[in-house]
């Protein structure tokens, strides 16, 4: 399975020379936790929630403050058409919790640990179907027809 098929929502992207303010109400508007940083079209860095809580509120930076300083640098991106195991290697390297999906220059999305644990349940689930079957209902074994 490809990363692209895992992720759930689209790469939102900010300039580098945007504020902590513009970016708080990007994600706010957006319903995300993370924007990606480019500057003349590449990938430069990505701002979540909890560096504009860790490195601008909690340091009391002004709202006007740019989001350049603040964002996370250098970014773990990753390949579209990678592999899903790409993904899950990339986690086991980095102490990250976002990997920027990439094709080409092109931002595709923002792949999660929790858009891979909700995929990872979602299978688990259907794999729990028929042994649910089997315990409530009892293993029944089809009718033989009689041999004379």
């Amino acid at each position: 399975m490809q990363v692209r098929d895992q992720v759930r929502r689209n790469g939102i992207t900010i300039t580098a020379d945007e504020t902590v303010h513009h970016a708080a109400m990007v994600m706010e508007e957006a319903g995300v936790g993370s924007l990606v940083v480019v500057d003349q079209d590449s990938v430069v860095g990505i701002v979540t929630d909890r560096d504009l809580v860790r490195r601008a509120m909690a340091k009391s930076l002004a709202p006007e403050a740019r989001v350049d300083g603040v964002m996370t640098a250098p970014v773990v991106t990753i390949d579209a058409d990678d592999d899903v195991r790409t993904a899950y290697e990339r986690f086991r390297e980095h102490p990250i919790r976002r990997l920027v999906v990439t094709a080409g220059d092109e931002v595709v999305g923002v792949l999660t640990i929790d858009d891979l644990l909700i995929n990872i349940s979602s299978h688990l689930a259907d794999l729990a179907i028929p042994i649910t079957a089997e315990t409530v209902f009892g293993q029944r074994d089809p009718a033989v027809p009689a041999v004379s």
